[in-house]
């Protein structure tokens, strides 16, 4: 059994899977529009002015894979509660991550720095609103 995650980015679906594919090397594996769902649906469905954005979609970073969507696009993206953790090979690999996580809008909520159970870990939110964990096996 596995647990993926599943975020929803209110009509900011597209702009997230291209931000995470620079940002974290994410690969989309499958990506549904709303306008090419076979049944009615609400808020960015095929026949709504939204038809264009994402039904579903997912990616896949290392060996994880993320779903995604516009959802309902009815403003109501809250990724409170939970963090994404990426698990970086060494030192270096979680400094490029934490900075290109940090691109374009993203805070840092703790500073990527050494901690008694990692050479490297840190936290932040993406210019998204998801929040991140950044960390580095200890030396």
């Amino acid at each position: 059994m596995q647990v993926q995650p599943y975020l929803f980015f209110d009509g900011r679906c597209e702009e997230a899977l291209a931000f995470y594919g620079k940002a974290v090397g994410a690969q989309v594996q499958h990506l549904v529009r709303f306008k090419e769902s076979p049944q009615p649906t609400e808020g960015c469905g095929p026949d709504q002015p939204n038809g264009e954005k994402i039904m579903h979609a997912s990616m896949k970073i290392g060996d994880s894979l993320v779903n995604a969507s516009d959802g309902e696009c009815r403003g109501q993206v809250d990724f409170r509660g939970f963090s994404l953790v990426l698990n970086a090979k060494d030192d270096d690999e979680a400094a490029r991550l934490f900075s290109a996580l940090l691109h374009d809008g993203g805070e840092a909520t703790l500073p990527l720095s050494a901690t008694f159970f990692a050479s490297s870990f840190g936290m932040l939110r993406d210019r998204f609103g998801v929040n991140w964990m950044v960390m580095s096996p200890p030396k």
